[in-house]
């Protein structure tokens, strides 16, 4: 009988943790969502219209940043890196001073 007593109680316990952590993952959705919303009314407000698609976006694809291509070796960087020189657009300093290929 005793082992039956304590089966039951850890299966319940078992359930019971299970049933906090949903609990607790829909709470922290429901904030996020509820942080989004805020964000997306006051970027309403303030005029604000990113040129997204209807759909919500993330803060990481607001700050997404356009990627150029070195005119040396061809590798993929962000904007705010690039260094131009003689109308071409270089990832560094060393490659500007190297011919474009």
């Amino acid at each position: 009988m005793s082992r039956i007593l304590f089966w039951t109680a850890l299966i319940c316990l078992v359930v019971f943790a299970i049933r906090s952590k949903i609990r607790g993952a829909q709470k922290r959705a429901e904030q996020q969502m509820r942080e989004a919303q805020q964000r997306q009314q006051a970027q309403a407000s303030s005029g604000y219209a990113p040129h997204a698609t209807p759909r919500a976006t993330s803060q990481a694809a607001i700050e997404a940043e356009t990627m150029l291509e070195c005119a040396h070796c061809g590798v993929f960087f962000p904007a705010s890196e690039a260094v131009r020189f003689d109308g071409a657009i270089y990832c560094s300093k060393a490659h500007a001073a190297l011919p474009p290929n």
